[in-house]
């Protein structure tokens, strides 16, 4: 897929692509870190036809709902044959703009993060000193009892 990317001089970017159906879809990435969901007219792809304002937290709950299970369903696949081990992604409400280290969550469940999904993107195997935003979601390895232990952390405390 091809997305273009056009910077918006003192407003943001925008980022979009085309879809089979002729119509381009993309995101509006303001300088104040609110977003929009854009959406072209069927007949111009220069026109838009929808739009939709989304705070940052909403457009990471969108971003994990539309990347995330990718990411959680290639890692279930690799983990298959390991009996017990099962993968899960979690919100990580209670650690915005605080580090992995901070959760101790690997020391204190057993379970570990192997990649956080930040407004679409992957970041893979975050180090003790990764900072969690606002809607990230964690992929979280691990027993069932360490999933679920981890899940109270990072939704708690």
């Amino acid at each position: 897929m091809n997305v273009e990317v056009t910077p918006l001089p003192g407003i943001g970017i925008r980022q979009d692509f085309s879809l089979r159906s002729g119509r381009r879809v993309g995101v509006i990435s303001y300088r104040d870190g609110k977003f929009e969901l854009i959406l072209s007219k069927q007949d111009d792809p220069d026109t838009t036809a929808a739009s939709i304002p989304l705070t940052p937290e909403e457009a990471g709950t969108l971003a994990g709902l539309l990347g995330a299970p990718q990411l959680v369903t290639k890692l279930e696949r690799q983990n298959a044959d390991i009996a017990g081990i099962t993968t899960r992604q979690l919100p990580v409400a209670a650690f915005s703009s605080r580090t992995l280290g901070d959760t101790a969550l690997r020391t204190r469940t057993g379970a570990s993060i192997v990649a956080v999904v930040r407004a679409g993107n992957a970041h893979p195997s975050p180090g003790p000193d990764f900072l969690f935003e606002n809607g990230d979601l964690a992929v979280v390895v691990g027993t069932a009892d360490g999933l679920d232990a981890a899940a109270d952390i990072l939704t708690g405390g």
